[in-house]
């Protein structure tokens, strides 16, 4: 027996035993599509999402998701991973279908400036990690990668803040445009990681605005927005034109759709009715452990894909 096929008739095995499970008797049944059918949208997990079904090794884990329905996959370490990896990774997702999506493409100042204090080697030190990025980005079918701009200038009034951080995306956009790369801003919640510069969708939609770039758009995390802001839908709406890319992630918790406050059926819903052809990465943990919890996020995943 081969082993995609034994990883994939493994977890019908075990789904069969987790249905009426502790833990998920909330999720529909029956009415649910077939274990292995292609989901509306391409929502992307990570490796170690699905590792107690489909073992260590990272390329059956892709095998495993392309046999439960999924069709991207995002690496947020992606860059940090021998050549040979990345290689062998890129070779599977491209036989089954999988599209790649966000690595993350520099180093993340979580506790001092950046980019936002217009700092000469920071800024020289982010754009080379901008150019290292183009090559793993072609190695790997990548088209987003995820950009943080850091921490907060204290002693610095936000306006200057913000266009020390606008000069520093138009040079990282000139380095990406002729290759068709796209970098992708992230706002991050306040609970998490307080301090960092970027926390709004609305200061995002500026900030790409002001860079004017195809290469330079927003990655809209509905986790962290529900913390800072709520009003997902509006303003999902609002921000659209600059949007590439999703992240998901129920609050509180940080875990998949249905374990939270957030409604992801009618937010998913609202993505697709837009006809959405992005990917929407699974940025978050498992509520449950073991093989059960694992496919526990699949069954949640075909709940609120159903619209």
């Amino acid at each position: 027996m081969n082993r995609r096929k034994f990883i994939k008739q493994g977890a019908v095995t075990t789904a069969a035993s987790v249905i009426g499970g502790a833990g998920i008797s909330n999720l529909a049944g029956s009415n649910l599509p077939p274990a292995n059918a292609a989901f509306q949208l391409k929502y992307a997990p990570h490796l170690g999402m699905f590792r107690q079904n489909a073992g260590d090794d990272p390329i059956a884990q892709l095998e495993f998701m392309a046999d439960q329905g999924f069709t991207a996959f995002e690496d947020n370490g992606m860059k940090d991973r021998e050549v040979s990896v990345q290689t062998q990774m890129a070779s599977t997702m491209a036989k089954r279908n999988l599209q790649m999506g966000v690595f993350v493409a520099h180093k993340i100042y979580w506790n001092e400036p950046n980019l936002t204090n217009g700092d000469v080697e920071k800024r020289a030190e982010f754009l080379q990690a901008i150019r290292d990025s183009v090559e793993v980005a072609k190695r790997v079918n990548a088209t987003w990668m995820t950009v943080v701009p850091g921490h907060v200038e204290l002693r610095m009034e936000m306006g200057y803040q913000t266009a020390n951080v606008i000069e520093s995306l138009k040079q990282a956009s000139a380095i990406l445009e002729p290759h068709g790369l796209v970098m992708v801003l992230e706002s991050l919640n306040f609970r998490d990681h307080p301090g960092q510069f970027l926390k709004k969708a609305a200061q995002a939609f500026e900030i790409c605005k002001a860079v004017n770039s195809p290469s330079c758009k927003i990655l809209f995390d509905i986790y962290h927005q529900q913390i800072t802001e709520g009003n997902l839908i509006p303003n999902i709406e609002a921000a659209w034109d600059e949007i590439a890319y999703f992240q998901i992630g129920d609050n509180p918790g940080r875990k998949e759709p249905t374990t939270g406050e957030i409604n992801y059926r009618n937010v998913f819903k609202y993505i697709h009715s837009r006809n959405w052809q992005g990917i929407l990465g699974m940025e978050h943990g498992n509520s449950l452990q073991g093989k059960e919890g694992e496919l526990a996020v699949i069954r949640a995943y075909r709940e609120v894909d159903m619209f």
